[in-house]
């Protein structure tokens, strides 16, 4: 059959990826091919274990070999993945790939019951995953991963105190719930607050993560200037629901992060509460804040839209007991597991073709 390393890499050559739109080999995702007989083996490295486009990629390689040697040639290819970054040599959170910022412009739309199920998600993937509950006055991160009361370890390291985070549903978590009373209110100057971030991001053990989701206060504050000064920042979803007063905020929210001196990528709009679907009728969408709202406010700022997440009763349920609506298997954990594929697409993206993020630097 004449095969050989040469031939197997110049037919992969023909195979594009379909969202970074160049060939596998120039993107250095086959490797470590082996000829055996009439037997070829290779890996094939994608740029994220939540790739939706897993078996069609795969596919396409088994067609390009087909036609290079034809039907009887025997394949063995591994599927594996190495998530992309553009955070080599950071002095901050060195071994962390991507940190994404998860913003709202208003309070009241779902933005950390999406992130809390969207960290879930991604670790259901296989990805090493990180959550900051940063709205440090309204911690929610505690009850949503049934972890109130617990308090995370502190390790000496080079003199310095290192909090470890407490690890649940396969993410590890930081939130200021954990270190101060349930039934205590924080009432902190915007200094404070920003200090307690910068705490989380720098004495923080948070090791070796591919994501590490950062659950913002509503609107825009000293946390979000905090954030884009201290670390750079991949890039930020926005979360909204399909109400015109909600898109107004949004939309302010948004265009924060777009603006020149801060410069942080819009990963992709979310609309959350898109459409209730009652459990005994589970094929039916009733739009009951309005329709497309999310989706029109991505076109207008030209940014991605992600996917609709629903308003079922079992999400309010799932936040308040601890455990997750992405850990079931009803039309939610359905929804937030696309999410979790679309946002992971999107960091590839980005990565692959946008410039690296700098730390903003904000004169007073």
């Amino acid at each position: 059959m004449n095969l050989s390393k040469e031939r197997v890499l110049k037919a992969l050559s023909t195979v594009e990826d379909p969202d970074l739109k160049r060939d596998l080999v120039t993107l250095n995702m086959i490797q470590d091919v082996v000829i055996e007989g009439d037997k070829i083996s290779f890996k094939v490295v994608l740029t994220t274990p939540a790739c939706p486009l897993k078996e069609l990629i795969k596919s396409n390689c088994v067609g390009a070999l087909e036609k290079e040697f034809g039907e009887g040639v025997e394949l063995d290819i591994f599927m594996t993945s190495n998530v992309s970054t553009i955070r080599s040599g950071a002095q901050l959170l060195p071994g962390v790939k991507n940190i994404i910022a998860i913003a709202s412009g208003k309070g009241g739309v779902g933005k950390s019951t999406t992130a809390a199920n969207l960290a879930v998600a991604l670790a259901k993937t296989g990805a090493k995953v990180g959550l900051i509950d940063a709205d440090i006055s309204g911690p929610s991160v505690p009850t949503m991963f049934n972890v109130e009361g617990e308090q995370p370890a502190v390790k000496q390291e080079d003199g310095k105190n290192i909090i470890l985070p407490i690890e649940q549903y396969g993410v590890k978590l930081m939130s200021i719930g954990f270190l101060t009373p349930a039934d205590s209110a924080v009432v902190w100057r915007g200094p404070m607050a920003s200090s307690a971030l910068r705490q989380f991001i720098s004495d923080v053990d948070w090791g070796d993560l591919d994501y590490l989701l950062l659950d913002l206060p509503p609107g825009t504050s000293d946390i979000h200037l905090t954030m884009v000064q201290t670390v750079p920042v991949t890039g930020a979803l926005i979360v909204t629901t399909p109400q015109k007063v909600a898109l107004t905020d949004a939309a302010r929210g948004l265009s924060m992060f777009k603006q020149p001196q801060i410069n942080v990528p819009i990963l992709g709009v979310v609309e959350n509460m898109a459409y209730f679907t009652p459990d005994e009728l589970p094929d039916n969408k009733y739009y009951l804040f309005g329709k497309e709202g999310g989706r029109k406010l991505a076109e207008r700022f030209e940014v991605p839209f992600l996917g609709e997440i629903p308003i079922v009763q079992s999400i309010r349920e799932s936040g308040d007991t601890g455990y997750p609506a992405v850990l079931t298997e009803d039309v939610t954990a359905r929804a937030f597991a696309s999410l979790a594929e679309n946002l992971a697409r999107q960091v590839a993206i980005r990565n692959a073709e946008k410039e690296k993020t700098t730390v903003v630097q904000i004169k007073a």
